[in-house]
């Protein structure tokens, strides 16, 4: 069994097709297929089910075998790291995921400073929901992550490094909301956006946050309208269709156009801890390390 050949089956995985992941690899698609015969028959059973056209599924073998090759390729990946640490200081690669709306607050600045400090360290940033963000991290696709919450996986550790309030928001000149309220009765007959309750992502915090809250204040018969798609209930916001308990960094454009406004109805705001997260068994280097300090405040 080689690496090459577990690093065409974990391709042909994540891009949906040989021929695909051929081009991912630079390599051609009789080669990849070459790849993956070796390294069926040397696990005696099919990977992969070939369908109709062009397409192709993981067998019930190619499902098992399939987090077992990523770890592999994932350790490999980290022995190469601390090999090429050795002679590297200030200098390599890393790839970090975040939650696309982290981006407006003073998190943007604090990885500029370290660009300006370390400029001979590449960072390559990608943006998801922060589910996904911990499974980026846990595959190894990311060094690190910034999501909201502790994640609760053993294999993830999880640093507090800002917060992020969810606020009250409608409409700039809403007839739903009149006034400028500022107790939670205010808003007993006013319709609201959640989230769905979905198991083990971090929509379901958000949504489990609205109900507390509703709940705390008497407002738990409230109409709700269960939305998945953060932009989305923003549009409809804005459209005077409901309010919604929103991060304050997912709203910085529509409050500078106009198009939202913020109820300073504190009692109903909450708190939102926003995490840097990494691999236990992570190799930091020195550039991760670099990092981690510029992103994680100083103890108290």
């Amino acid at each position: 069994m080689e690496l090459s050949e577990l690093e065409a089956f974990v391709e042909i995985n994540n891009s949906g097709g040989f021929a695909r992941a051929a081009q991912a690899l630079h390599l051609s698609q009789p080669a990849i297929s070459r790849r993956i015969e070796l390294l069926e028959k040397g696990l005696g059973m099919p990977l992969f089910e070939r369908l109709s056209g062009s397409g192709i599924r993981l067998t019930q073998a190619g499902q098992a075998f399939l987090p077992y090759a990523r770890k592999i390729l994932v350790a490999v990946e980290n022995g190469k790291t601390a090999v090429h640490a050795l002679e590297e200081e200030e200098r390599g690669s890393l790839t970090m995921a975040l939650v696309g709306t982290l981006a407006s607050t003073d998190l943007t600045s604090r990885l500029q400073t370290f660009h300006n400090t370390y400029p001979h360290v590449r960072l390559f940033l990608r943006t998801a929901r922060s589910d996904e963000v911990s499974s980026l991290v846990q595959q190894g696709e990311a060094l690190l992550g910034v999501r909201y919450f502790t994640d609760p996986r053993p294999d993830i550790r999880s640093l507090h490094i800002m917060n992020d309030p969810l606020l009250v928001v409608c409409a700039m000149h809403s007839r739903l909301v009149t006034g400028t309220p500022q107790e939670p009765a205010a808003l007993r007959d006013v319709p609201w956006f959640s989230f769905p309750f979905k198991a083990g992502s971090s929509d379901e915090a958000f949504a489990q946050l609205l109900e507390q809250q509703l709940f705390k204040h008497g407002l738990q018969d409230a109409e709700k309208t269960v939305i998945d798609s953060l932009t989305a209930q923003k549009r409809l916001i804005e459209a005077d269709f409901g309010i919604g308990l929103l991060p304050a960094s997912s709203i910085e454009e529509e409050l500078r156009l106009g198009t939202l406004r913020i109820l300073p109805i504190e009692a109903l705001q909450v708190i939102l801890p926003v995490m840097l997260i990494y691999r236990h068994q992570a190799y930091l280097s020195l550039a991760a390390r670099l990092l981690l300090k510029a992103l994680a405040p100083p103890a108290e």
